[in-house]
């Protein structure tokens, strides 16, 4: 039996697990914990999640990584066949999968992502990406346009037919022409499963506000952060649309604001993998715009710590206080990375969940 899908449960504040397919998470650092990324590192972060009442796993889509000592998140999973296996052995959390439009054929998609509906009855999710990443794409033929989110216009339309027309259908675009489509089963979510967009951009902004339920942005500093929900919100209400805001945290969570200090110093400054940082931060700032520009010069630890996002580090205190501050910004959910999920998962929900339930954010 199909059942309300996590996002659109009753919390306030929606916790998910962002980027476990990926070795290293978020963190580009040479610790020797740092996170692996096997198969059984992603059951487990998977299973605690589920079990704590998280709302969503998220997985980045990395074809391929930024070198450095540690060749930062080449190793990463498929995002269709990882959510798929996940959805046989958890129960409640909603599974994402994550989508570059330009190297992924629509009606693949539609396919894959209703099989993984069906496994998990009603619990999957899609992040529709364009992608920044010009070497990436190299490796699939495929050239950056300039116009991609006019091309996820047309991918989304052609998905979206396909689950509700009970015919053949011809469809002629200017990036696809198609003849007699037909994909079954549909999706148990009706329409489709909701989607999401990760973009920082107008262009990206533009299209989450008219066909997508969520957005994920990222903000440099808690005071900077409201101006990004006022343009999201603005965006959404010219098309007569509602679109949820959820961000992009890295979590450091310890018994004492020393303790969080201190290790966030030495996994993101003294030990992190420079020379991945120095190309993914490149790369980011030339192709992408994924965050504020000043991000690029003053954050540089925030990369290596988590891909540039905003970090919750401290006591389960601060961060809890720091989460609710966010909430009340407009954020309607908060994905959350950390150096090693399997370790630092567990005491972040048994010491910052009570503290939200506490608060109302949770039930």
């Amino acid at each position: 039996m199909i059942k309300r899908h996590p996002l659109k449960g009753a919390n306030r504040l929606k916790l998910g697990v962002f980027s476990t397919n990926a070795d290293g998470g978020l963190a580009i650092t040479t610790v020797e914990e740092r996170w692996k990324a096997r198969w059984d590192d992603n059951l487990n972060a998977a299973q605690i999640a589920d079990r704590a009442g998280l709302e969503f796993m998220l997985p980045i889509a990395r074809w391929k990584g930024f070198g450095g000592q540690t060749h930062a998140r080449e190793w990463s999973f498929e995002t269709f066949t990882w959510a798929a296996a996940l959805a046989a052995v958890t129960e409640r959390i909603g599974l994402f999968m994550t989508v570059h439009v330009p190297v992924m054929h629509p009606l693949y998609a539609a396919k894959a992502l209703a099989t993984v509906d069906h496994i998990s009855k009603g619990r999957a999710g899609l992040n529709i990406v364009c992608g920044w990443n010009p070497s990436e794409f190299a490796m699939f033929g495929v050239k950056l346009g300039e116009k991609g989110y006019d091309q996820a216009g047309e991918w989304l339309e052609i998905l979206e037919k396909a689950y509700a027309s009970n015919e053949p259908f011809d469809y002629e675009g200017t990036y696809y022409q198609l003849k007699q489509v037909v994909s079954r089963p549909a999706s148990l979510q009706v329409p489709r499963p909701v989607t999401m967009n990760a973009a920082f951009g107008g262009p990206g902004r533009d299209f989450a506000a008219k066909h997508c339920e969520y957005i994920f942005t990222t903000f440099s500093e808690l005071e900077d952060a409201g101006k990004h929900v006022a343009d999201v919100h603005e965006r959404a209400a010219k098309n007569n649309r509602h679109v949820g805001l959820y961000t992009v945290c890295h979590v450091v969570c310890r018994e004492t604001q020393a303790e969080a200090d201190a290790y966030y110093e030495r996994y993101a400054l003294k030990e992190a993998d420079h020379a991945a940082v120095e190309t993914h931060m490149a790369g980011k700032k030339e192709f992408s715009s994924s965050h504020d520009r000043e991000a690029y010069d003053r954050y540089r630890q925030r990369f290596a710590g988590g891909a540039g996002s905003y970090p919750l580090v401290g006591t389960p205190e601060k961060i809890a206080a720091d989460m609710i501050k966010i909430a009340e910004l407009g954020y309607a959910g908060i994905a959350l990375s950390f150096v090693n999920y399997t370790y630092e998962l567990p005491f972040f929900c048994d010491r910052v969940l009570p503290l939200l339930r506490q608060s109302g954010m949770r039930s």
